[in-house]
């Protein structure tokens, strides 16, 4: 054996691999809620606005009129145009003689569909609704629609949050819209929700 050189014994230290733990997602997790909640757009929406037909302006988080909402009444079926404050219509909600019971169409000013928000047929554990989204993924919505507290999902992750802490506004709520998301169409979901989960307004 040479003098300074060590012998190869075939032994080797076992190599550490990283588990990732609870502690670990659970910590991840919350950045991402931190993050979420610090980059999202903030709205104020007014619930019951059908109680008595008018119409409301939606609102972000700094008090600036952002959309208005046209509620109205056509043909005994129930229509809310989304408008720009200039008075543009964005999409037009409207409640259709469709197949699938307790659904409201979205649609373009082109008179296009834009998604269709209807409630999930089978709900094992709490009320959800679908909203099936004509050119991409759709989107799921779960949690207490009556109270206003709720999330939207697509594949699992989290794109709004619909809750009531972020104004202390009687019969209003807050949406929460996550960055690079449709917030129309996020904002016109839940106006079709609050609509249907309250159908005796």
């Amino acid at each position: 054996m040479t003098p300074g050189r060590s012998v190869d014994t075939g032994e080797h230290p076992p190599v550490r691999r990283r588990r990732i733990g609870v502690t670990t997602l659970l910590g991840r997790k919350r950045r991402e809620e931190r993050r979420f909640d610090r980059e999202a757009a903030r709205y104020q929406m007014r619930q019951r606005m059908f109680s008595i037909g008018d119409d409301y302006t939606i609102e972000n988080d700094r008090g600036e009129h952002v959309f208005k909402l046209d509620g109205k009444a056509l043909r005994a079926r129930k229509t809310i145009l989304f408008k720009d404050m200039d008075g543009r219509e964005l999409v037009k909600i409207q409640e259709r003689m469709l197949h699938v019971r307790d659904s409201m169409e979205i649609e373009g000013p082109d008179g296009k569909r834009v998604a269709m928000v209807h409630k999930a047929m089978i709900t094992p554990l709490r009320e959800r609704w679908v909203v099936d989204v004509a050119d991409g993924p759709d989107l799921h919505a779960q949690g207490n629609f009556v109270e206003h507290e709720y999330t939207i999902e697509r594949d699992g992750d989290r794109v709004a949050e619909v809750s009531k802490r972020w104004f202390r506004v009687r019969d209003t709520y807050g949406v929460e819209v996550a960055p690079g998301e449709n917030d129309i169409l996020i904002l016109a979901t839940t106006a079709v929700i609050d609509t249907m989960a309250h159908p005796a307004r």
